[in-house]
This record gives structure tokens, sequence and C-alpha cells, in this order.
């Protein structure tokens, strides 16, 4: 029998080390360098000199090789088929994260019960028993005549039961509860998880499998695990929502057949996840009274665009050192815009508790926001109302220019075809032919946006 021996694996960046470190040498993470045992593999007799076995890989230009178009299917909705890059892809493997509660094995029982009607389908299910799988199925009254389970968490005694079946998509729910027998430790450690995703992969592509995997969370919203986890599969997305929110949002982090950061929204019902196909209507249900401190902007998500209401609060404070709150939005971003907002705008807002939100849960990354966030913040300081049909969306420099962004015609368009009639918007962004009945002002400097407000 092979000898197991031990080595030391970084969570965080996949390093190996001989023996156990506070502080990772690679990625300089603290406290992610865990035991990790695997089986002693004899030498492979290409590394001898002299080698004359027979190797079937060859190699090949770039432009010799032929060029086909990835088959795909389609999950039956259009907003988890976006996020995916257009659908399921044969021989994929994909990792679904997400907090608990937040539909992940609702929205994949769903989309395989209808799958399960024209092709073969294998819900593998780990944490449940199969008597709690029908009854979901059941209270969100799918389809159940034709959607295969299995309830098992060894992935060997797993996929030689597939091969039987030989069914064209699976689910493993969820990863973090799978093991291999070779491997010592408990499931849901770095070894395990480790094996188990690249086992699974490796099924997947050499069987022209989709496989879909489920993954949990930690408590900053990222995925467990060893981080070499999101490299050997191929898509990874996420799943947000809160508990007492109706939507979901589901977001790409890494796809190699599709764009990143596209996103999809649901709503979560009685009968599961309905997919919202319009999600500008739902993020700009505003209050019937207008307020200062609210604007709308548009934000550019993967392939279109998002338009969302972000609200800026300034009060006076009675602390020291004044708080900086955002929900949606990264905070040091926030510390720089009001340092070029007290500069180039000569509003000082060094006493004052300011706090920054974006409707529905959205979460900006881009820094089209800038603009929107400073026109907020003023509007909501000398306590103006801003007009209902204003769009505003730019880039803010350090040295107080305006900068365009990417998509500035589509930006616009889709504020004409939600009603929207004025924008502030980057000169260089600014349309040359006339969209709709909307009047445009591009700016260049923040001091001329402040003066058309």
């Amino acid at each position: 029998m092979a000898k197991s021996k031990t080595a030391w694996v970084c969570n965080e960046c996949g390093a190996d080390f001989t023996r156990w470190m506070g502080q990772c040498s690679e990625c300089k993470s603290w406290n992610t360098i865990t035991e990790y045992k695997v089986a002693k593999q004899p030498a492979a007799s290409a590394k001898y000199a002299g080698y004359a076995g027979q190797v079937t890989a060859k190699i090949e230009t770039l432009e010799s090789i032929e060029l086909t178009e990835l088959p795909r299917i389609s999950s039956g909705l259009q907003e988890f088929d976006r996020v995916l890059g257009g659908g399921i892809v044969p021989g994929s493997a994909v990792l679904i994260g997400g907090s608990p509660g937040a539909g992940k094995s609702t929205l994949l029982l769903q989309t395989m019960c209808h799958l399960a009607q024209n092709m073969s389908v294998l819900y593998i299910t780990g944490e449940e028993s199969l008597q709690q799988v029908a009854m979901r199925a059941d209270r969100l009254k799918l389809p159940k005549d034709k959607l295969k389970l299995l309830s098992e968490t060894n992935v060997e005694n797993i996929c030689l039961l597939a091969g039987e079946s030989k069914p064209a998509i699976m689910v493993i729910d969820s990863i973090q509860v799978m093991h291999m027998s070779d491997i010592q430790s408990a499931p849901g450690s770095v070894s395990q998880v480790r094996e188990t995703a690249a086992f699974l992969t490796r099924y997947a592509k050499q069987n022209n499998v989709a496989i879909f995997m489920v993954g949990h969370v930690t408590k900053d919203g990222s995925l467990a695990g060893p981080k070499v986890l999101e490299h050997c599969i191929d898509c990874s997305i996420l799943l947000d929502g809160s508990t007492d929110s109706r939507y979901r949002t589901l977001r790409s982090h890494k796809n190699r057949f599709g764009a990143v950061n596209e996103l999809g929204v649901f709503a979560m019902t009685e009968l599961g996840m309905k997919e919202v196909k319009n999600p500008s209507a739902i993020f700009l249900s505003r209050a019937d009274v207008p307020a200062s401190g609210s604007l709308v902007m548009v934000i550019w998500e993967g392939t279109r665009p998002l338009m969302v209401e972000i609200q800026a609060l300034a009060d006076h404070s009675m602390l020291g050192n004044p708080r900086r709150v955002t929900v949606g939005l990264e905070q040091n971003r926030l510390a720089l815009l009001l340092a070029v907002l007290h500069r180039h705008g000569g509003l000082a807002l060094g006493d004052q508790d300011v706090f920054v939100n974006i409707v529905g849960g959205v979460k900006v990354s881009e820094t089209a926001a800038d603009l929107a966030l400073l026109v907020a913040l003023v509007s909501s300081f000398k306590n103006q109302v801003l007009p209902q049909d204003l769009v505003v969306f730019g880039e803010v420099g350090l040295s107080g220019e305006i900068r365009p962004v990417q998509n500035g015609i589509e930006r616009l368009k889709e504020a004409a075809k939600h009603g929207f009639k004025r924008a502030i918007v980057p000169k260089q962004n600014a349309p040359k032919q006339q969209i709709g009945d909307m009047q445009v002002i591009g700016v260049s400097q923040l001091s001329q946006a402040l003066e058309v407000i």
C-alpha cells in the first residue's frame, strides 16, 4: 500500500510547504496554512533519462487549431443563461456559491426538474435526504417524474453510478460534504475539497458531462475552501441576497465561456425563483414625495446597462471623527471623493457624518458612480431636491476632471427608454445626435457639474 505523506497548503493561494508556518511566504496571508494529506505517488517514468515511451500528444500552432462553436444547453431561465455566458456548456464545471437561505438549491432544483424533461439529469444531495428534496419540489409544484436523485457523499461511488446512468448534467449539493476514501481528513477540509473538486472536474471533461457544484461561503462573503477550488473549475458564480429581501442577484466572477461580471436578477416567490427581465424597473421604484440626496445613475453590468438609485445623507456629526458609511459602494472611494469635493468643489464635509446607500442591494464597483455620488451628496448637504427626471453618471479624477466611461450612448438610451429627460454626463460621452427628447449636458470639470445643478 502506498504510504501517505503530509504537506501544508495555503488556503488562499494554494502554495505548498513542508511544515506549518503562521504566514504564507507567497501571498503574505496569516493563519491560512493547513495540513494536507496525500498518497505517495510513484515517480513518473518520463522523468528518467532515456525514456522511450510513446507520447500521444503533439505540438500544434495556434492557427492550425480548428475552431468550432461551443454547443450550449438552455437552462430555461434567460437570466441564468446570461450569467453562464449563453447557456450550459457540456463538459463544464460550474461552482455556485451563496449564503445560507439565498436559494442555491431552489434555483438548481427547479432548473434541473425542467431540464430533466428533455435529457438525463442526476441530482446528488449530500446535505439533505431524498424526502426533503422531494418535499421542496412538491412545494414548488415542479415536475418530478424525470429527475434522478441520489443521496451519496463519496465521489468515487457517485462517478461510478453516474457512469451507469450516463447523465448529461449533474448537480453536487454540496462540495463541502463530499469526500474521497484515500484521503484521511474530514469532509470540508482543504485536502478533501481540493481533491474532490479536481476529481469531479476531471470526470466532467472526460465524459462531457456538465457538473454544477454548490459551495458554501465564509463570513466575508467569499467562497469557502482553498483558493485553488476556483482555479480548477470553469465558471464561478455567486448568488447574493439577504433572507429579508425578495430579490436575489446572480453574479459571475469567473467564466471561461463568457463575459465576467454578468448580473442576473431573480425574485424569490412561493413557487421558487422567478427571473426579472427588466431589473431597472425594480430598482427605480422611488418614493412618491421627492427628497434631497436621491438620484438615479446608470451603471454597466456585464453586457447591459442597469439603472439604480443612489441615496446620500450628510448630517452634522457629534463625534470627533465623523462617520463614513457606505452600503453597496467601496468606503475608500467615498473618502477619496470627499477630498475631491472639498478641493475642487469648495464644499467641506469634514464635520458631517456621510451615509451612502445603493437601493435594492446592488453592489457597484465601477467608477461611473462617482459623479452621481457627489451630486447626491451636494443635494443632501444643501437640502435641495434634484429633478426626478435627471440621470447622472461619470468618473471623477483627483484633479476634479470628469472622465468618460464606457458605453455612454447605450446608458443614455436606457435612461431615455425609462422616461428620463435630463442627463449630466462627461463631455466625451455626450452624443452627437439627439436621443429622443432628452437634454444631455456634457461637463469636463466638477465645478461645471455643480453649477449645472
